[in-house]
């Protein structure tokens, strides 16, 4: 039993490193969906993730599509600027998926759309040249909320 870390379509390679070394680190599953701004090998991401990456569970998926139809029944969360609830308002489970967007565009309209229930967001101030935190930062945020919330299972 895990968090799930979604990444759609991630571009910055030491950003995808230190998400997988926090995921690493928490017992936390990390998704990619691709396309990636990179390749797994790039020595950027992987000095990010330092030498936690073979403690990482990773798994990688042609499509967003692919992802949902593989856990039709899971709960998911989505991390945006957009999102109506702060992510401290919503109730976590064990297993469910946080999906976050990529660096320079976040998540799809279509996600907004179909999910707006469902997505989160983080409490800024109101500014047009502050418009996100970043993408690593975010996740770690949201990430150990929701482990909070199911009671930091496995973690000492």
């Amino acid at each position: 039993m895990a968090i799930n870390i979604v990444l759609f379509e991630p571009e910055i390679p030491p950003n995808t490193g230190n998400i997988a070394r926090t995921c690493a680190a928490t017992g936390s599953s990390l998704h990619l969906i691709k396309p990636l701004g990179f390749s797994i090998d790039d020595k950027h991401l992987k000095r990010a993730g330092l030498d936690y990456w073979d403690l990482l569970d990773l798994h990688v998926y042609e499509n967003i599509d692919e992802l949902f139809d593989r856990y039709k029944e899971a709960k998911f969360f989505f991390g945006t600027t957009k999102g109506k609830h702060f992510y401290t308002d919503v109730k976590y489970e064990e297993d469910c998926f946080i999906v976050f967007g990529k660096e320079t565009a976040g998540l799809p309209k279509r996600i907004h759309n179909e999910y707006q229930e469902s997505c989160i967001r983080i409490p800024m101030v109101e500014n047009e040249r502050a418009r996100s935190l970043n993408l690593s930062n975010s996740v770690n945020i949201i990430l150990y909320e929701a482990l909070r919330q199911t009671g930091f299972v496995n973690l000492v």
